[in-house]
């Protein structure tokens, strides 16, 4: 007779679904079972999406996404949330609110646009993104995309990281990670920076030649999540993350015909 063990952390994504398993809701959940955490979920859209693109997405009704997330915490608890794509104002002031009655860090991916260049957040939502979701975000987790769409900079040194970092505290993370990835500059190394306006933390990995990174975002925040509910401070959480991440580019593989997912799977391999 077996005897139930210990439940590990709790994790919550609240995110849209991939359908081809690289990003989205099954990123974070592979994420979160790699690094030792139980994973929930919130559907917010659902996509039809494959190695080249977005080919349709359905976003779900905010008392469906409501539905979900009361039904999760309210028996199972949450030692984490990460918010992923939040597709319309409706549905950002809906998961903002959610949030805002949550006592667990909150970890805000704030998904503007796709690998392939698809838009997946609509203009008219980033005011809430600004008003109501990021004042929530114990950690804000942009791209150089999305700090462009956020507040307006170009980010192309690392002097604009520090810059595009304060301008997203302005909004009320506690915390922002602004990811260098696409940083042009650095053609050697894939260059973070974690700040909260008052401690800087540089996080500084190889970049690998490996144009299978589908899913790259979505995975570094989970797993940012995935060490918040682990009970790491921050700067603890995040560094795991990138370190985690890192391996999981250098390992990404091809898929379909054309860009392909990084490897969840890379320390079992």
């Amino acid at each position: 007779m077996s005897v139930a063990g210990a439940a590990p952390p709790l994790c919550l994504t609240v995110a849209g679904s991939d359908s081809g398993g690289g990003a989205g809701i099954q990123a974070d959940l592979k994420t979160m079972l790699a690094l030792g955490v139980h994973g929930m979920s919130v559907l917010t859209a659902v996509t039809a999406q494959n190695s080249l693109g977005v080919k349709g997405a359905w976003e779900l009704p905010a008392e469906a996404v409501t539905a979900q997330y009361r039904a999760v915490v309210d028996d199972i608890g949450v030692h984490a949330v990460k918010t992923g794509m939040l597709s319309s104002a409706v549905l950002v002031e809906t998961v903002a609110e959610l949030l805002a009655g949550t006592p667990a860090p909150a970890v805000v991916d704030p998904v503007g646009v796709s690998k392939h260049g698809d838009a997946l957040l609509a203009a008219s939502a980033l005011d809430a993104v600004r008003q109501e979701l990021l004042p929530r975000a114990t950690v804000a987790t942009p791209n150089l995309d999305e700090v462009a769409q956020l507040t307006g900079l170009a980010v192309e040194t690392e002097d604009d990281m520090r810059r595009a970092a304060d301008a997203v505290l302005g909004y009320g993370p506690r915390w922002a990670l602004i990811k260098g990835g696409h940083l042009a500059a650095h053609r050697e190394q894939a260059v973070d920076l974690l700040s909260d306006g008052s401690r800087e933390l540089w996080l500084r990995a190889p970049r690998h030649d490996n144009r299978h990174t589908h899913g790259t975002g979505c995975t570094l925040a989970s797993a940012i999540a995935a060490g918040l509910a682990k009970g790491l401070d921050v700067p603890q959480a995040v560094t795991a993350a990138k370190e985690y991440v890192t391996g999981a580019i250098a390992a990404g593989f091809a898929l379909g015909g054309g860009i392909g997912p990084v490897d969840h799977a890379w320390q079992w391999r």
